[in-house]
């Protein structure tokens, strides 16, 4: 990763909640300066804190309101529940004007979790595009990855399908994925982020059905990429 790339600073929005302490835990660990973001700054900086109390404070990480965290990043990361999908879309939309935003939102309503419920714009990713308008990169990722692993140490046995709205975008979220320690792929058009996110209610049964709680997707078949060989 180039030093450039480590000036970046990445807004978690929703980063209380278990995926994206997760996110934020990785990327700071990377050397990326991240902000927490949350509805209330009280909840943001305990989460701040917590992270920084498992890296023993050898990177930057600090909390407010998701407004001023998307304000003060580079790169914005959504990490809410669908139902707050669009309440914090709407409340950040003004400040993410010309920024890249990952949206790692699955719209699963609930009590059929399990069962795929996509909404009347395709996907979340698309419904987040026509929120937002046309000076906002909208990238669709990690959906497929179970928080249960991105707090811990060990190697990731799962593969991020990176879906968005231009080639450039998903390049640029897919140094993020690399620095998560994860391997991504570039899986085309924000129209696909259909199948990326439809996945998770697939990955939420099998993991109802056989007991786990880490099922995850891996892409077979593919050359090992020339960057990878080393």
């Amino acid at each position: 990763m180039t030093k450039e790339a480590l000036l970046l600073t990445i807004a978690v929005l929703g980063g209380t909640g278990k995926e994206g302490k997760g996110l934020a835990y990785r990327w700071a660990q990377a050397g990326y300066r991240v902000i927490i973001g949350s509805r209330t700054s009280e909840k943001a900086v305990t989460a701040a804190s917590e992270i920084m109390e498992l890296l023993e404070g050898s990177s930057s990480v600090v909390g407010t309101t998701n407004p001023e965290a998307a304000e003060q990043a580079d790169i914005v990361v959504l990490t809410v529940p669908y139902a707050a999908h669009r309440e914090t879309l709407e409340s950040v939309k003004q400040a993410l004007k010309g920024k890249l935003l990952v949206d790692v939102t699955a719209p699963l309503v609930p009590p059929k979790l399990s069962k795929v419920q996509m909404p009347p714009a395709g996907s979340a990713a698309q419904e987040a595009k026509e929120i937002l308008g046309e000076e906002v990169d909208v990238v669709a990722a990690f959906q497929s990855v179970s928080h249960e692993h991105l707090l811990g140490q060990e190697e990731v046995e799962c593969d991020v399908l990176v879906t968005g709205t231009s080639k450039k975008a998903r390049a640029e979220v897919l140094t993020l994925v690399e620095a998560t320690g994860l391997r991504g792929w570039d899986a085309g058009p924000i129209e696909n982020s259909v199948v990326v996110e439809g996945l998770t209610s697939v990955l939420i049964n099998i993991n109802r059905l056989y007991g786990s709680k880490h099922a995850g997707i891996k892409i077979t078949g593919v050359p090992k990429r020339t960057d990878e060989s080393t």
